[in-house]
């Protein structure tokens, strides 16, 4: 046995090698170019703490910060035919969604859920932009139905958070379908007497913009977020003329009485709260682990009877 060979070599080789630093340990502000530490830049609920640029947060870590204790159920969602059109280009469509699965995590470009939000029962859907662009196929229109669905069996509100970067083209006529089915769907709220509230985040654009996402009773938009129909190089260089500065930006659409709110993210979840409370004919929330104002007034009226 030759101990330099098999132990004083492998010693030193160990001393002296790099270890190997993950590659997402940081994530560079695409707005100001600071480097952001990931556990500093989640626990800002993904705005950047330099510049405030609010990056892109998935529906499941959105989820997570918005109902109590991060704590909520999954809304079953029927499944679509899979890829209609047997589509390809420089891959077929259903090799797209399965690195579109790999890449995320999640099973589509849609998530749905319901739970409690400051004690008021909701259900929420929410689009993944790193979906396939969170792109308008027969999935998210089924999820958007079952959504509305279940809002009205449960006589719950819904909140929408609309990312897409139109209707997906593998599915062709039938992801622009979904145009009029979700109209059809936020009318059933309507009709039912429930509040629909939609928060446009970056980027809102094309058939989302033109049906669903622009139909809430309340429109909220996160700042700086992109909405549009048509995107600003787009008509640019079809009218070949400069656009204003900050042309079809959240702010801009609040000056032109596109929306009603431009809201912090972190100040969302308290915003969404007090609008939803305030629509469904409740008491303002309690902050903190408290029970209700009324529910209070009556605990001490009966210690007070009991005396």
């Amino acid at each position: 046995m030759n101990w330099i060979t098999n132990y004083v070599r492998p010693k030193i080789n160990s001393l002296f090698s790099r270890r190997e630093v993950p590659e997402n340990l940081w994530t560079k502000c695409s707005e100001c170019g600071t480097m952001l530490f990931h556990r500093e830049l989640a626990g800002n609920l993904n705005v950047c703490t330099s510049c405030d640029h609010h990056m892109a947060i998935s529906p499941r870590d959105r989820f997570k910060s918005l109902f109590d204790g991060g704590i909520f159920t999954e809304v079953k969602v029927p499944e679509p035919v899979a890829d209609p059109l047997h589509f390809k280009d420089q891959k077929k469509y259903p090799d797209r969604l399965k690195g579109a699965q790999k890449a995320t995590g999640e099973k589509e470009a849609m998530l749905v859920a319901e739970g409690e939000m400051g004690r008021t029962p909701i259900v929420a859907v929410a689009q993944d932009f790193s979906f396939m662009a969170g792109s308008m196929g027969m999935y998210v229109g089924n999820a958007l139905i079952a959504a509305a669905e279940r809002a009205v069996k449960l006589k719950r509100p819904l909140i929408l958070f609309s990312a897409a970067g139109g209707a997906r083209m593998q599915e062709g006529i039938l992801s622009l379908m979904q145009m009029p089915r979700t109209t059809v769907a936020v009318q059933m709220l309507k009709e039912a007497r429930l509040p629909y509230i939609v928060v446009l985040t970056h980027p809102t654009t094309g058939g989302v913009t033109a049906s669903y996402a622009m139909l809430g009773d309340v429109q909220i938009a996160e700042p700086n977020a992109l909405i549009c129909f048509a995107g600003p190089r787009v008509i640019e260089q079809t009218i070949r003329e400069k656009l204003p500065e900050g042309f079809q930006r959240a702010e801009y659409l609040l000056d032109h009485g596109m929306l009603d709110r431009v809201t912090h993210r972190k100040a969302l979840r308290d915003e969404l709260i007090t609008i939803l409370r305030m629509l469904m004919g409740q008491a303002p929330a309690v902050k903190g682990d408290l029970p209700p104002p009324a529910d209070l007034a009556a605990a001490e009226s009966k210690s007070a009877t009991e005396a």
